[in-house]
């Protein structure tokens, strides 16, 4: 039983990537992934392209998964947004709760999250435009139905900022604690700032909002991209008088003795 249907901004069948002039010699579709994933593991992406290709036309989840994640990055492609965005859209409308198999979950979910992204904020010269109100729907299923911490996350800053829905940080707090007791980074500083400030709907805790920002700085490695993590850490500890930092350490320690 399929349980989501979103409409593409085209019709798939006018074949979302490169079709080769030629037809590698596969016998299937799974002959031609575990071609594709062995040369990409080897360090030859770009010589993977022609075997994933054929196994994502294939129906291969983990091929179209892959190829959306090379076109996104451009790892051994030229970078292609929509043709990313497209290969992710294929794994998220063939999705059936009832026939996809388990092992194949969690990369559903990261299609999820990536068609989420994708429609939140389009695609420039592309046909898919800005769609707030699907995004919000394709992070609500994500969230809910995969459990997914970056689904979450993402559902969480779309309340935070009231794109395609009405602000809310009560909602939003919701859904990071969820994202922040799997280990999500960002959720977990995000939680920590809005219970260390305590806006509106959000009732102030102190000590636990600096216990999850501590969490969250102790895991922030990338000095460019982990920067704002860092600053809301900063800005709380300078902020935060002698009992928040006690208490916050006595938060700290239980919650890492259920871990």
């Amino acid at each position: 039983m399929a349980v989501l249907a979103i409409a593409p901004v085209h019709a798939l069948d006018d074949r979302v990537a490169d079709n080769r002039s030629h037809q590698p010699q596969y016998k299937d579709a799974q002959q031609a992934l575990q071609a594709g994933i062995a040369s990409y593991s080897a360090g030859n992406a770009k010589n993977s392209v022609d075997a994933l290709t054929y196994a994502a036309q294939g129906g291969a989840a983990l091929a179209q998964w892959k190829l959306g994640k090379m076109y996104a990055a451009g790892d051994g492609v030229a970078a292609d947004d929509y043709k990313a965005y497209q290969y992710f859209l294929q794994i998220v409308q063939n999705y059936d709760e009832d026939t996809t198999p388990r092992r194949e979950l969690p990369l559903v979910a990261s299609a999820f999250v990536a068609v989420g992204a994708y429609s939140l904020n389009g695609i420039p010269n592309s046909a898919l435009r800005p769609d707030p109100r699907r995004a919000l729907g394709v992070f609500q299923y994500a969230a809910t139905n995969f459990g997914d911490a970056n689904a979450q996350y993402n559902l969480a800053r779309m309340y935070l900022d009231g794109a395609g829905v009405e602000k809310d940080a009560r909602q939003a707090a919701r859904w990071l604690r969820l994202a922040a007791e799997k280990g999500h980074t960002p959720s977990q500083a995000v939680l920590g700032h809005l219970l260390f400030t305590g806006p509106e709907g959000v009732a102030r805790q102190r000590a636990q909002g600096l216990m999850f920002l501590t969490l969250a700085r102790e895991s922030a490695s990338d000095p460019v991209a982990d920067r704002w993590i860092v600053d809301l850490y900063d800005n709380a500890m300078r902020e935060a008088n002698d009992n928040d930092k006690q208490a916050a350490l006595a938060y700290l320690e239980t919650y890492l003795k259920r871990r």
